[in-house]
This record gives C-alpha cells, structure tokens and sequence, in this order.
C-alpha cells in the first residue's frame, strides 16, 4: 500500500466574511524511491476556518486514486480531535447532535472526508500554529494566494 503524506491547511484570514482559502500538499514516494508532490489550493468567501480545513483535507484525500496509508496533518485542531479523539462517531450516532450544545455544523463536509476517507488507512496529526512545520507553512502560502487571486471564489455551504 502507498504511504501517502497530506499537509493541509485552511485560512479565513481572520474575518469570516472575507476572503479565505485552503492549501493542501500531497507528497509520496513511487516504488523508484521517486518523490512525488501534488499541491492544490482554493479561494472561498463568507466561511470559516474549519470549513476550509474540512475543504484542505477532502480535496487532498478526493485527489487519491486508489487505496493509501496517508498521514494527515493539519493545524486545525478540532479536524484531528474529531477523529481522534471519536467524536465524528458519537456524532453519527447522536444523529449530528452534539448533546447539549445543538447540532454540529458543516454536515455536508463531515460527510464528505467520511467517504473520501472511506477505502484509505488515514491518521490525523495536530501540526501546532503555523511555524512549526515547513510544509504546513507552505499550505499556509497557498491559501493565502488563492484567497488574494481571488480563484474560486465559491462557498459550498450556502
């Protein structure tokens, strides 16, 4: 199986009715011992940080074509806790319900990395702040590019 490296990141740029977007770099190794590195990015408006995280690690993940061991990692904490830590499965069981805290937001896209997940063996790394990992730095410029070039400017949620 091909160990698959994901590096995501998702910026609001601080104000979430402007604009923001989400970097993600995949990189992996061909049976050569060849590097390989795929890099995409999106610009989306009126969202949040999380969502944009959500939307990082789904293109990455929705961009493999067949089974992999991937090693995500990702600043947003609550993406990495949400798996794991299980709460997306008491989620699911609680019908979407976060207890005594309402429903949990951006269903469409949980669903989505649940199947996009699906046929892969993924764990999820927490890469804390944005300075401490040079390839999540580099997401992190990829958001802020599409954000600025106003590519894609979509927002999947409303």
């Amino acid at each position: 199986m091909t160990r698959v490296q994901l590096y995501t990141d998702g910026a609001a740029r601080g104000n979430p009715d402007g604009p923001g977007g989400y970097g993600t770099v995949l990189q992996f190794t061909d049976s050569k011992g060849q590097l390989h590195e795929k890099t995409m990015s999106g610009g989306y408006v009126k969202t949040t940080n999380n969502r944009m995280e959500l939307m990082a690690a789904i293109a990455g993940l929705e961009a493999l074509t067949r089974p992999c061991q991937v090693d995500l990692y990702s600043d947003s904490k609550y993406l990495t806790d949400a798996f794991n830590q299980h709460w997306i499965d008491n989620w699911v069981k609680n019908n979407w319900k976060r207890g005594k805290s309402g429903p949990v937001k951006n269903i469409d896209l949980w669903e989505r990395i649940l199947k996009a997940k699906e046929p892969h063996d993924v764990s999820f790394h927490w890469v804390k702040g944005h300075a401490g990992h040079p390839q999540n730095e580099r997401c992190d410029q990829l958001a802020t590019s599409a954000a600025d070039g106003n590519q894609l400017i979509v927002d999947e949620g409303l």
